[in-house]
């Protein structure tokens, strides 16, 4: 077979853009928040462990944070169960809990250490109750109501924030070679198990390890300014105007914040990157242009 010199000269090119970002990163911590669309297409899913399986392999130290709610919520349509969201949280009782622990320390989390490891790679399946790395207490939601003199507690059940983060187990898996994949359940000192938000457990483990960098994959191609352009290279300051002028507004406000939270935490930087594009880390992380919003400090 004939050799494609203008192919050849392409794919020269990507390595030869792509050394000096290996050459920074070495071996420097990446926590990738694995969610969206990434976490169901199949091609998406396929590409998401060849980059992560690739990224070790030139000395890179990713840590996978996955969420699954469209799973859960499956599971539990499944069984008769109703889902129930408040201000875009899971109201989760003692029985949910139970399909939660399920779902993501068992199903999702092990089809993605099967993922990885069809692709060449080791990785070993935690939730946050493995070695006490996550320490969570329960969240406490209030609303304001005009017709309360206080404001009104919202019951969400077993539903948790991170308290503390215990980074001896996957500091042990990393410098073992292992990429640890952490499903975002969360334990309290009395042996509650609690369902935690899976960008929040990915930044706070990112702030805890002091990773390089924070990615957070989304169903967007990041952060769009008013006029719909992807907005990146932005400092702490500039996100905070964005948000005071309703820039970043609605659903997007949760996980800005968790990268700001990032970088103020001692992140190098957060990146929001659009899932939806195959290989997307990779992409973001090699490459000049990126395919997302990069934050970083001032």
């Amino acid at each position: 077979m004939s050799l494609d010199p203008s192919a050849a000269m392409n794919t020269a090119h990507v390595l030869s853009e792509a050394l000096p970002y290996i050459q920074r990163f070495s071996d420097k911590t990446v926590v990738i928040k694995y969610g969206g669309n990434a976490m169901v297409d199949e091609k998406l899913k396929s590409g998401f462990a060849r980059d992560v399986v690739l990224m070790k392999q030139v000395g890179i130290n990713p840590v996978v944070v996955h969420g699954g709610g469209p799973q859960i919520g499956n599971l539990l349509e499944r069984i008769g169960k109703e889902s129930k969201f408040i201000e875009g949280m899971r109201v989760t009782d003692s029985e949910t809990m139970d399909v939660v622990e399920m779902v993501l320390g068992g199903l999702v989390n092990k089809e993605i250490v099967n993922l990885i490891s069809r692709h060449g790679g080791c990785s070993v399946g935690l939730t946050g109750k493995d070695g006490g790395l996550i320490q969570a207490k329960k969240l406490k939601l209030s609303r304001n109501d005009p017709e309360l003199d206080a404001p009104e507690i919202i019951d969400l059940g077993h539903v948790g924030e991170v308290d503390k983060v215990n980074t001896s187990v996957v500091e042990m898996l990393v410098h073992g070679d292992f990429i640890p994949v952490i499903a975002p359940i969360g334990v309290c000192d009395d042996g509650q198990s609690y369902n935690i938000n899976a960008d929040l457990v990915a930044g706070k483990v990112a702030e805890a390890l002091n990773a390089e960098k924070l990615m957070l994959l989304t169903n967007t191609a990041g952060l769009l300014d008013k006029e719909g352009e992807l907005l990146t290279g932005l400092s702490v300051n500039r996100v905070d105007e964005l948000i005071k002028d309703g820039t970043i507004h609605g659903g997007m406000l949760p996980k800005i914040r968790c990268a700001l939270e990032a970088v103020q935490g001692g992140v190098q930087s957060s990146h929001i990157i659009d899932g939806r594009v195959e290989h997307a880390v990779l992409l973001e992380l090699f490459t000049d242009e990126g395919v997302g919003t990069l934050i970083r400090a001032d």
